[in-house]
């Protein structure tokens, strides 16, 4: 049998492994959907969708966040003040959003984009979070993959 690569969950992000979480505040609901990148806000114990150039905290998680506060499915963003899981530690696969107007084979490595999303990267020049585990055509709309997680 060969190997076909990593199947997206169900209703959820986590594809594989075990990573570390914190519970962060959402300061601002835009574009906070699961497995976005996320970025500190105003304080310590609050988190923004990450930018091209933020400094990423981790993934905003979905299973791993307390049922009171979680969205319907992944595909619903979180309210304001709500509090969620941000998951981070490396070595753990993770569905994240390819940014529209990409298109990346698997083993492409991946750098922060705008609005919590991910865009090929150059290893030496941008902080590389992730490597595509699947090859995914982004050329006309954002699109989910599969991504091992380097933070």
């Amino acid at each position: 049998m060969a190997y076909s690569g990593v199947v997206k969950p169900a209703n959820k992000i986590v594809a594989g492994g075990s990573p570390l979480e914190q519970e962060l505040k959402i300061e601002n609901a835009t574009n906070m959907y699961p497995g976005r990148l996320v970025k500190k806000g105003t304080n310590d114990d609050d988190m923004v969708v990450n930018t091209a150039a933020g400094a990423t905290l981790g993934w905003l998680g979905y299973e791993q966040t307390n049922p009171a506060f979680m969205p319907t499915d992944v595909d619903t963003i979180y309210a304001l003040d709500d509090m969620a899981a941000v998951l981070y530690g490396g070595s753990f696969l993770i569905v994240g959003s390819l940014a529209s107007g990409q298109n990346v084979n698997k083993g492409a490595r991946l750098k922060a984009a705008a609005d919590g999303e991910l865009a090929a990267g150059i290893v030496g020049t941008d902080e590389i979070v992730a490597i595509a585990e699947e090859s995914v055509d982004a050329t006309s709309a954002a699109a989910d993959i599969v991504v091992l997680s380097l933070i």
